[in-house]
């Protein structure tokens, strides 16, 4: 079924640039909203995204655009892919025109104010919106480049997660439902912190036991956050959890492992970041999770680890040491360890 409405697209990286690119591909007319009117002019003259996705081609059926109340005016579904640290001052100023939209949030991410997910941001500036959140093991390139892809639709709104796996299903992406928004935005958001310490464990040269050591009990520790917060532990062995945690920490595409490989090769984090050139959200996800681990006090040693290296002076060696002496506790939190 095709949207009788334009499908709007908030937010010109690669992301937002791979799904606009993926609805217009099963036939949607997508309105892809810009802050930035020099990219927009790009786009319309080349059909690439020259800073975000150089070499693919953006579908006719992309229109880029600055005008952001006109680009809402026109439609009901939006999906909202803002780095978490614009996301709220961007959607402020048109929060009447959301009112009553479906929004999808495919920003992973947390606000520092708070420790709020995004779909908890778009709720406060639009309480009568009708929110999900789109996450899963989703490399932007990869999308738009047509491997075969998964990713999960998370809400209470069942209408909403219909129209979204609608509006996105194709011969190359497949969409799956979730109810527990809760878990699935949270898996999305902390795994890019694990992603940094895999980076520099690659860079570094330590062995496939290790980053699967290293993965595995990442995913231990989102797990255990995550239900202290209310999410359902299974949400973390699909698509939003394990899935994307895996993606996330073996791909060289993903920008946070990116930036872990520079900091594993001895660039501060500064020249880290700015050798991306684009947003990666564990750096500003990581001091917000090791203050909110703390307060609810939440054992999360690769936390407390990884921030002891990007902002104590720490080496990844001391804290893997640090790790290695530690306590062995059970290894799945969720089975009881009997018979030990």
């Amino acid at each position: 079924m095709t949207e009788q409405q334009p499908i709007a697209v908030l937010g010109g990286g690669s992301f937002g640039t791979a799904i606009a690119n993926l609805l217009a591909e099963n036939g949607q007319h997508v309105l892809h909203w810009m802050r930035d009117p020099d990219q927009v002019e790009a786009i319309l003259a080349t059909r690439e995204n020259p800073r975000y996705l150089k070499g693919v081609k953006i579908h006719p059926g992309v229109e880029p655009l600055t005008d952001l109340p006109a680009a809402l005016s026109a439609c009901h579904l939006v999906f909202v892919a803002l780095p978490s640290s614009a996301l709220r001052q961007a959607l402020l100023p048109v929060a009447e025109q959301l009112s009553g939209k479906l929004l999808v949030s495919t920003t992973k991410g947390i606000e520092a104010n708070g420790f709020k997910l995004m779909s908890q941001v778009l709720e406060e500036i639009v309480p009568q919106a009708r929110i999900g959140v789109l996450s899963g093991p989703n490399l932007a390139r990869e999308v738009a480049e047509h491997a075969l892809t998964a990713s999960v639709i998370a809400s209470e709104d069942e209408e909403l997660c219909l129209r979204v796996q609608e509006a996105l299903h194709g011969p190359t992406f497949r969409v799956y439902a979730s109810g527990d928004r809760f878990g699935v935005e949270l898996g999305g958001a902390l795994k890019n912190v694990y992603a940094i310490m895999a980076g520099m464990a690659s860079a570094m040269g330590m062995g496939e036991n290790t980053r699967s050591m290293l993965i595995t009990r990442a995913l231990a520790e989102m797990t255990r956050f995550a239900v202290q917060l209310g999410a359902n532990p299974m949400t973390f062995l699909g698509l939003a959890g394990v899935g994307d945690l895996i993606v996330t920490c073996s791909s060289a595409k993903s920008r946070n492992y990116q930036v872990g490989f520079a900091l594993g090769e001895g660039l501060s984090l500064e020249d880290a970041v700015e050798r991306l050139g684009e947003v990666a959200e564990g750096v500003n996800t990581i001091k917000v999770l090791k203050a909110k681990a703390e307060d609810l006090q939440i054992y999360m040693p690769l936390v407390a680890g990884l921030h002891a290296i990007l902002f104590e002076g720490r080496t990844l060696n001391q804290v893997i040491e640090a790790l290695m002496l530690a306590e062995p506790k059970t290894d799945v939190d969720f089975i009881p360890a009997t018979g030990f």
